[in-house]
């Protein structure tokens, strides 16, 4: 028998979970009259000193924390076979994971919930102890007289700061634990900060970031996980910006505290913009002064924006990454350049322009909502004729142009005069290298034009890209 009917003056309810070292329940302090969560060791490693200590040390981390968001110690003990047991306080909520299981949260829910495990953690943090185990499952909740409270749990893999500051053992769980855990680095407050971004692109899209199964898949992660709009069309752009940069493999990518994620969250879904400051000051290269006019492509591809106020998103739209210019994707090293799992193209939309482009083309600008940039390195858009994507731009112009502009180094091929609906066309066709780049004009009205220029080295998607580029 795993556990008897009561332990010292508790008397033990039901199992209400367990893990692989340690059964909890839910039980009553008969003196106190009070519901607790007892934890007790499981029998098969009650002879394995290592495990007893890791068990005691966790009781330990817990008692260093007075918060509202950790669950908090009470007794401690050792039962009449031995085991040693801890008295939590009991979440009557059930989990966070329960809650995933079920779909995907309301914004402002999940927002509130990540910012109450981020207190927590912030707590762990001052008090000098790294969780290490972020995950759903250690997420509970307790029923409160305005609602419920999140509160972290499971300290089994706690360590604190001084240790981590050392060589540590590889540990976590796959789908939510960073990197340099995995590979036994020396660890520091952002490990958990990545978890709990692991955590929050869970509770915004259902789905762990990356879905990996093993410690040794996730040494081969390299990039952030794929937009959440691929799982969720509607979440929005500021959202999954600030989300992301949290789960930057490399950990001077990510946000550099809890407190600066844990704001821009905020600000993201009450405001829609991306923070200001998402990508340092220092990393933003300047503009080129010009005198001569500036190709409309290029002026976008050098925009300078610090910070992108995002449109609410329209309920057909299924947007990849967009809410940054294409200088703050490129010039922080990997804030663009994320890939997307799924192979149907996405529908891109700013002003009257929309385009439908591969989910591969994942870095995106927008100036005015009067020109769209799309493309796998906008930083490399005007500098790289090999570089794959579209630029669609609105031109204050009354007629059609009767020359192109090839990029350097592309030879070109006469022009081709055409109609699509009732508007008049002028196709430009540039070879460059084994690539070719279509470069089509639009009369929309008497005064305007639209610009498609599309760079794709498969014939059909790039005819594709170009058929489905509209104004509307």
């Amino acid at each position: 028998m795993d556990q008897p009917p009561r332990i010292g003056r508790y008397s033990l309810v039901r199992r209400v979970g367990a893990g692989g070292f340690a059964t909890v329940w839910l039980a009553r302090d008969e003196q106190l009259d009070a519901e607790v969560a007892v934890k007790i060791l499981s029998e098969n490693w009650v002879e394995d000193e290592d495990v007893r200590r890791r068990f005691l040390a966790e009781g330990r981390f817990l008692r260093k924390v007075d918060s509202l968001y950790v669950v908090g110690v009470h007794d401690i003990g050792e039962a009449d076979d031995g085991r040693p047991f801890m008295v939590l306080t009991y979440a009557d909520g059930g989990t966070l994971a329960d809650r995933i299981k079920a779909g995907p949260l309301e914004y402002g829910e999940a927002v509130r919930i990540i910012n109450q495990v981020g207190r927590g953690l912030k707590h762990l943090h001052a008090r000098g102890v790294l969780h290490r185990d972020v995950k759903p499952a250690n997420v509970l909740f307790r029923t409160d007289p305005n609602g419920d409270r999140a509160m972290l749990s499971d300290l089994g893999l706690g360590k604190s700061l001084a240790e981590v500051s050392r060589i540590t053992m590889p540990g976590g769980t796959p789908a939510y634990v960073a990197p340099e855990q995995v590979m036994g680095e020396r660890l520091d407050h952002r490990a958990d900060l990545y978890s709990l971004g692991a955590v929050a692109y869970a509770a915004f899209t259902g789905q762990a970031p990356h879905g990996v199964v093993s410690l040794g898949a996730v040494m081969q992660i390299d990039a952030p996980p794929p937009s959440m709009t691929t799982l969720r069309e509607d979440v929005p752009d500021a959202i999954d910006v600030v989300v992301r940069r949290a789960l930057e493999p490399d950990r001077d990518k990510r946000w550099p505290d809890l407190d600066s994620f844990l704001n821009a969250l905020r600000e993201a879904h009450t405001t829609g913009k991306v923070p200001a400051g998402l990508v340092p000051a220092a990393a933003m290269p300047t503009p080129a002064a010009t005198t001569a006019p500036v190709d409309q492509a290029t002026a976008l591809a050098n925009a300078n924006q610090s910070t992108v106020a995002v449109k609410p998103r329209r309920s057909r739209r299924a947007g990849v990454l967009t809410a940054l210019a294409a200088v703050l994707l490129a010039a922080a090293g990997g804030y663009g350049g994320y890939q997307y799992v799924l192979t149907r193209p996405v529908k891109v939309e700013a002003g009257h322009l929309s385009v439908a482009v591969p989910r591969s083309w994942s870095q995106k600008a927008v100036d005015n909502d009067k020109a769209l940039l799309v493309s796998t390195s906008t930083s490399g858009w005007q500098t790289n004729s090999d570089v794959e994507g579209v630029y669609l731009g609105e031109i204050a112009a009354q007629e059609l142009p009767t020359a192109g502009a090839a990029p350097a180094g592309c030879s070109s091929s006469a022009p081709k005069n055409g109609v699509i609906g009732d508007q008049n066309t002028v196709t430009f066709v540039y070879t460059c290298g084994s690539a070719q780049v279509v470069d089509q004009y639009r009369q929309i009205n008497p005064s305007t034009l639209l610009r498609v220029q599309v760079r794709e080295s498969d014939p059909k998607q790039r005819q594709e890209v170009l058929d489905s580029a509209k104004y509307s």
